[in-house]
């Protein structure tokens, strides 16, 4: 089973405090991988939040053939950090030869470029260093977009941690948005690509539970957008309607929740917008989804929610202090980190609402 997890903070946080989150809830999932997704970067990658930063895991051959392919792009690279890790005697982690977190500069003619053509750039590139070195696992291009970074990896998330040092905070490698998830794809091949969180032009999603929905959602998704590929989880499904709803479309955020979980029939022809979620309904049914599953994501503005599935048959909550809001599939990965927080305003989400938290920090239910 999977268990996931979020915080938001109005200060930056180390990934320690996401490692925390999932380590409470470590009955609850099986110690096959560790992911995260990092959004609002602070420390050492603080100054380049305009400029993308790919987060590459590599053989030497395979970082080769991204550096080759950059440069005869015209991308020019401004920043590196190569993390130091910690390779103990006994650590259950199938870690690559090469963890590479590069920032570049766009090509010359895209200097004045907007950012939407400067998004499908890095598109389309992220998608190009995929296919090169797909091949013999070479390597994973798992996201080249500006101020995001993603780590994923499989092994025991204790173990991630200490290998890459992770366990002892510091000010170097930190951000507001964190979004985590303790397991690999175990119910497929396992394949580096489908840990969650998966990530697509600045919108993020990660879920726990099933998609039984997932071949049609796959077969009407295929067709949308070239970044809609691997389809290595049933769950990233859930990125690409979020992805194509919002952005490709450009409804706003609530109505994710009607595609999704649309309402039924006997409701729906009761509200003033009916025509309208009619419409949806009938134009967007193979985005529908059905199983067991909680959802968190992130919007490009980092923005960030989570929502349930019809009849609510996975648990989640939403705790928060002052300074930061956190998501967890357990109440006790809470706990971890925000101990002091008041409990009785703890939010455990319906079936028929989106749990929004904007960037003051403000938590917003929508009823859906």
């Amino acid at each position: 089973m999977c268990r996931i997890g979020a915080l938001k903070s109005r200060h930056y946080m180390h990934p320690s405090k996401a490692l925390l989150l999932m380590q409470s809830q470590q009955k609850g999932h099986d110690n096959s991988g560790f992911a995260m997704v990092m959004q609002d970067l602070g420390g050492i990658f603080e100054d380049y939040k305009h400029l993308p930063t790919l987060s590459l895991a590599c053989t030497d051959e395979g970082l080769k053939i991204a550096e080759d392919l950059l440069h005869a792009k015209g991308f020019r690279r401004v920043h590196q950090w190569v993390p130091e890790t910690n390779p103990q005697p006994g650590l259950d982690i199938e870690a690559m030869p090469n963890y590479v977190f590069e920032t570049f500069d766009y090509p010359k003619e895209y200097q004045d470029a907007s950012d939407k053509e400067k998004g499908e750039l890095l598109t389309d590139t992220r998608l190009e260093l995929r296919a090169a070195m797909e091949e013999d696992e070479k390597g994973f291009a798992y996201s080249f977009w500006p101020d995001v970074i993603t780590l994923k990896e499989i092994g025991d998330p204790r173990a991630i941690g200490t290998y890459f040092n992770l366990w002892e905070p510091n000010e170097d490698f930190t951000a507001k948005v964190i979004t985590a998830q303790c397991r690999q794809n175990t119910n497929y091949a396992i394949v580096r690509y489908a840990a969650h969180p998966f990530f697509l032009q600045g919108y993020t999603a990660l879920a726990n539970g099933e998609n039984t929905f997932y071949q049609k959602n796959k077969e009407f998704q295929s067709s949308l957008h070239r970044g809609y590929i691997g389809f290595e989880s049933d769950s990233q499904c859930f990125l690409y309607s979020l992805h194509y709803v919002h952005k490709e479309l450009g409804w706003p955020l609530p109505y994710y929740k009607h595609v999704v979980t649309p309402l039924p029939f006997e409701d729906l022809v009761k509200r003033e917008d009916k025509a309208q979620l009619l419409a949806m309904r009938q134009s967007l049914a193979h985005l529908e989804i059905n199983g067991p599953n909680t959802i968190i994501g992130v919007l490009p503005d980092n923005t960030m929610f989570t929502c349930c599935d019809a009849k609510k048959l996975r648990p989640v909550v939403v705790g928060r202090d002052e300074d930061t809001v956190a998501i967890s599939s357990e109440v006790c990965g809470i706990n971890e980190v925000l101990p002091d927080r008041n409990w009785e305003v703890d939010i455990y989400p319906n079936e028929r609402e989106i749990v929004v938290i904007d960037d003051n920090l403000e938590v917003k239910r929508w009823k859906q």
